[in-house]
């Protein structure tokens, strides 16, 4: 089984409402305010032009400014090195950790992300983060010019490893990259909650890898 693990708000902390907070709350002032602002600085091209690296983030953030009329300063502030300051999620790394054993234990599992990640910041969780290191393989959006929930990059990510589809399960936060992913031919979870991904991964696995299922709702 291959199971392919989206990175952003499944593997690290992703959370662009905490971010405009931080650097920008003077422009946003209250929680939704904050959310909407994430919306319109990260799903717009002048974003998503610099995670697939067709754009600097320089131009990124002299188009946001512009666009949006905010000071370039904190934008800088809040995005570059940005990849220097991803958490990872403590659940899911653990469960990774556990499936990596399991693979090196012998059984047939592999291991792969596909991530809609600029290149400066895949290049800094790479360095930082051993993990990263221990996949069988994987794509980022900014090195290969192509995102999510475009077909061409599952398809890279299929045609590099030879993935067969009925043998490939797919993670992610968004539900369009989930459907694109079940359109490609393969198995997919939404990720919503990353405490109750074990148990959602648990069916798709080998009966002989089994993960510890903890219930969030036991916890302080």
């Amino acid at each position: 089984m291959n199971v392919v693990f989206d990175l952003g708000a499944v593997l690290f902390a992703w959370e662009p409402t905490r971010l405009v907070q931080a650097h920008l709350a003077p422009h946003a002032p209250t929680e939704a305010a904050a959310a909407a602002m994430g919306r319109a600085l990260f799903h717009h091209d002048d974003w998503t032009s610099f995670d697939c690296g067709t754009r600097t983030l320089a131009d990124s953030i002299a188009r946001m400014s512009a666009r949006l009329g905010l000071p370039a300063e904190p934008l800088f502030a809040m995005l570059d090195g940005l990849g220097e300051r991803l958490e990872p999620i403590g659940v899911t790394v653990e469960m990774l950790e556990q499936l990596i054993a399991h693979r090196e234990a012998g059984q047939p599992l592999r291991l792969y992300y596909l991530s809609n990640m600029p290149s400066p910041y895949a290049r800094a969780i790479e360095r930082r983060h051993a993990f990263m290191g221990r996949f069988d393989g994987g794509v980022f959006s900014g090195d290969v010019k192509f995102l999510k929930p475009e077909r061409e990059i599952y398809e890279l990510l299929a045609m590099r490893y030879a993935l067969d589809p009925e043998q490939t399960v797919f993670i992610d936060d968004s539900a369009a990259n989930v459907e694109a992913a079940r359109a490609f031919g393969w198995h997919a979870i939404h990720c919503t909650s990353p405490a109750m991904l074990p148990s959602q991964l648990q069916r798709y696995l080998p009966v002989s890898v089994t993960l510890p299922v903890s219930n969030p709702r036991l916890r302080a």
